[in-house]
């Protein structure tokens, strides 16, 4: 099927605020009627746990650009909450590990 069937003729979200690695939660209250088969699909992968918009591309064998104008319709109906994947721990500075390491040497 064509991308601009699927996105109803659009090419650009209506937010321009997902990444690839954007966490998907899909709204549990929510009926699934009068949706499109592709949102169906994407609401039905997000419900049990979140998943990244790269992930849910893949899954429905979709460009992530059609993805995020479906997304972005969901979003803007309240089917689909997003959250910002977790930042990578930050290096510790040496000088803490180092007071810690003997702290712990003086311990024993």
């Amino acid at each position: 099927m064509r991308p601009y069937v699927v996105t109803d003729g659009r090419a650009y979200p209506t937010r321009n605020t997902l990444d690839l690695v954007t966490l998907l939660i899909g709204a549990e209250d929510l009926p699934l009627t009068g949706l499109s088969p592709e949102k169906r699909g994407l609401m039905e992968l997000c419900r049990p746990g979140a998943l990244s918009v790269a992930e849910v591309a893949g899954h429905l064998s979709l460009p992530v650009s059609v993805v995020k104008v479906l997304i972005a319709d969901l979003m803007d109906s309240g089917h689909i909450v997003t959250r910002a994947p977790i930042p990578s721990a930050q290096p510790s500075e040496a000088r803490i590990l180092q007071e810690v390491l003997d702290g712990l040497r003086s311990l024993l």
